[in-house]
């Protein structure tokens, strides 16, 4: 079978209608300096399609009904940076408010992964809450949602190369993960008892109010709200807002802030806000 042509540079036209199509359809905000990025992605869809050009591509985009090609291109175009305990310091605040609520008498416990990408996030979660309930009965989920299905499926997996975990401490590796053999390589897969309290959803931004029953009582969403412009940062906060319990903790990336956007929080350490109950500061 012959290859498709190579296509030829990306015109700025075309990276322009890129652009408004991945900002129509989800708020991600594509700079002009992600060209060579776009480009790149992009050609890996129209090799897999048979297709030589980037004019071609769009024009299936946009007689494509089922909206399919359109998630393969979403997958295609994601960066998806992740490891396990990043910022570590947010699963040690994480632990620390785990072991209040239920020297408080909690007994039911909502935490939701914004943007789980391949799920280290979701999974450190869960260890994190395990170590800190340890043999108490208490009703524990882990909500876990991305946009991309690629990496919802491999979050899903919950298998991971040795590589993966070297931000694993030992005795964590021990205790939560058990080593498997998959098509001849040696993976760590993460243990059952953790798997069960995730629960994976495909979820747009973009699309709010978003399809989730609340309330939370964290929500992580870090380094996601960096690829959207102002506006949609203040609906996506207005949604983790509505969502979260009053007394409950939202946290972001570093580089990002809610300054300015929102009176239904407050910043109690660098990232870290707590939802108000309805604007009342104290």
């Amino acid at each position: 079978m012959l290859e498709a042509p190579a296509a030829a540079g990306m015109a700025p036209a075309e990276l322009a209608a890129y652009q408004k199509l991945l900002f129509d359809q989800t708020g991600i905000v594509l700079q002009d300096n992600k060209r060579a990025l776009v480009e790149a992605r992009v050609s890996q869809r129209l090799r897999a399609l048979g297709l030589g050009s980037f004019g071609e591509y769009l024009e299936l985009l946009r007689r494509d009904r089922s909206g399919e090609e359109l998630v393969q291109l979403i997958d295609a175009v994601s960066t998806n940076v992740t490891h396990f305990f990043r910022e570590d310091e947010h699963f040690s605040f994480l632990s620390e408010v785990v072991e209040d609520w239920l020297k408080a008498g909690s007994d039911r416990l909502r935490v939701w992964s914004a943007a789980c990408s391949t799920g280290e996030e979701p999974y450190s979660i869960a260890m994190t809450m395990g170590a800190a309930i340890g043999r108490r009965r208490v009703d524990t989920k882990i909500l876990a949602t991305d946009i991309s299905t690629r990496v919802l499926a491999e979050a899903q997996a919950a298998r991971y190369p040795e590589t993966r975990l070297a931000t694993v401490p030992e005795d964590c590796r021990r205790s939560c993960f058990t080593r498997v053999a998959v098509d001849g390589q040696h993976l760590f897969e993460v243990k059952p008892e953790l798997r069960e309290l995730v629960m994976f959803r495909r979820l747009n931004f973009k699309a709010i109010p978003y399809p989730i029953r609340g309330v939370f009582d964290v929500i992580f969403c870090r380094n996601a709200m960096i690829y959207f412009d102002r506006p949609q940062r203040e609906r996506m906060v207005r949604e983790f807002a509505r969502l979260l319990r009053p007394g409950g903790y939202l946290l972001v990336g570093h580089a990002e802030t809610l300054i300015g956007m929102s009176d239904c929080f407050r910043v109690i350490r660098p990232s870290i806000y707590e939802r108000l109950k309805d604007g009342v500061r104290t």
